[in-house]
């Protein structure tokens, strides 16, 4: 459990399988003028935000082990190193904007769906393997990298993330006619 509220095992996988369908639909329906369009409030073209939407997904991958790591550490490293990264937020942002025009250029969308899929059944079978006490370990993070970065956050937490992100993102999609 953490500080806001147990997590519900079936919701997060409902919230997997939904996104994941979802992914698949925008792929399926996007046409390669709505992918080279512009998005609503980022610098990213809808199939450079679609590769960013995917890759939250990945960095949870990457940063649960990590997580674990820390988990075992005393707070004030994982909250140092927190910090270090929140100082290079500038950078980060920099890095962020370049890894996802970058990335769709190979995840591009005959890429992207299967590495979703991949992504998404390899965070059902951990979420499967996560005991009470392992989802309720947590660490320090840079809550100025992303606006769903918490302070502090669990490994419940990180499996809520992603969705709040690729929704968030979603919005911001500027995909079929009413676009033209």
């Amino acid at each position: 459990m953490d500080e806001r509220g147990p997590l519900d095992r079936q919701a997060v996988h409902a919230e997997l399988e939904r996104v994941r369908s979802d992914f698949h639909r925008l792929l399926a329906e996007t046409s390669a003028t709505d992918l080279h369009r512009p998005t609503d409030g980022t610098r990213w073209n809808n199939e450079q935000l679609l590769f960013h939407m995917l890759f939250g997904y990945m960095l949870v991958r990457a940063l649960l082990p990590l997580l674990g790591v820390f988990a075992r550490l005393p707070r004030t490293v994982s909250r140092t190193f927190a910090g270090l990264l929140n100082a290079a937020t500038a950078p980060f942002h920099v890095i962020n904007y370049l890894s996802s025009v970058t990335g769709s250029r190979y995840y591009n969308r005959r890429r992207m769906g299967a590495k979703m899929d991949r992504t998404v059944a390899a965070l059902h079978r951990r979420l499967d393997l996560e005991s009470p006490a392992s989802l309720g370990r947590g660490m320090h993070f840079p809550p100025r990298w992303d606006p769903f970065f918490h302070d502090w956050m669990t490994r419940a937490d990180l499996y809520r993330y992603p969705t709040r992100h690729y929704d968030f993102h979603h919005a911001q999609l500027t995909l079929g006619p009413a676009h033209d």
